[in-house]
């Protein structure tokens, strides 16, 4: 029997370094199985954790606070002839040309030159699914600044993670409905690119509400307040236990 859970490497906004930055590891049996997104603090908060880096990783989007601990991720795997080439990159296609401008189109990613920058990696391109040790994910969009460039994700039956979203609930109604654990950005207000708490309550239904954990707020006094209208929130170190996938089974 196989225990999966949600470790929380950090649940601020781009502004709460304080609370790390937003971004989370799947564990089976309390080891990293797959990280979302790669921020510096997270990043931090990941070898702490665990004493390595990242060996596969899904990334939401490219915004800094989620992509900046990858050149340090590319110094780790490019040195160490164990990692080269063997950390694995889950990347929607379409945010492909944005992570590549972000991260690893400087001429050289060594000043010695020589080297390609996605040669540390194995950068898978995914669609709509893509599988890992024989789970199926299922990606789908979220509404972050603009259309095909941000992205959510779903481990069926156990993990539902918006990303960085405005509310989404013709989506979720259609990736949440197996009574998954929705991991969901929300903060106390809301803007044009990130869900305050109270779209959240006219988007949402209760019933879906009440298996959010809410991540990528501002300070930790939101936070509090966050608690104090009842919802549960997720804070920076926390462990969730997650219900076992539905569907194939783990082929590994």
């Amino acid at each position: 029997m196989v225990d999966w859970s949600l470790r929380l490497l950090g649940v601020g906004n781009a502004a709460a370094v304080e609370l790390g930055s937003a971004m989370a590891t799947i564990e089976r049996d309390a080891r990293p199985w797959l990280t979302i997104d790669c921020g510096g603090e997270g990043l931090t908060a990941f070898e702490a954790t665990y004493g390595d880096v990242p060996r596969a990783l899904f990334m939401t989007h490219a915004h800094m606070d989620h992509i900046a601990g990858f050149e340090r991720l590319f110094v780790s795997a490019w040195f160490d002839p164990a990692r080269r080439g063997e950390v694995r990159l889950y990347v929607p296609v379409t945010l492909l040309p944005l992570l590549h401008q972000r991260v690893a189109s400087y001429p050289n990613a060594l000043a010695e030159g020589g080297v390609n920058f996605w040669e540390a990696f194995r950068v898978i391109p995914v669609s709509d699914h893509f599988w890992l040790d024989g789970q199926r994910l299922e990606v789908f969009p979220a509404r972050h600044h603009w259309p095909d460039t941000a992205f959510g994700l779903r481990l069926l039956g156990s993990l539902v993670w918006t990303g960085d979203t405005r509310p989404i609930p013709e989506i979720l109604a259609k990736f949440a409905d197996a009574d998954e654990l929705i991991a969901h950005d929300c903060a106390l207000e809301g803007n044009p690119s990130h869900s305050g708490i109270e779209d959240l309550e006219r988007e949402y239904p209760r019933e879906l509400l009440d298996r959010c954990v809410l991540y990528h707020y501002a300070s930790a006094a939101e936070g509090v307040q966050l608690r104090a209208r009842g919802y549960r929130v997720g804070m920076q170190g926390d462990v969730i236990r997650l219900r076992a996938p539905a569907g194939l089974p783990s082929q590994s």
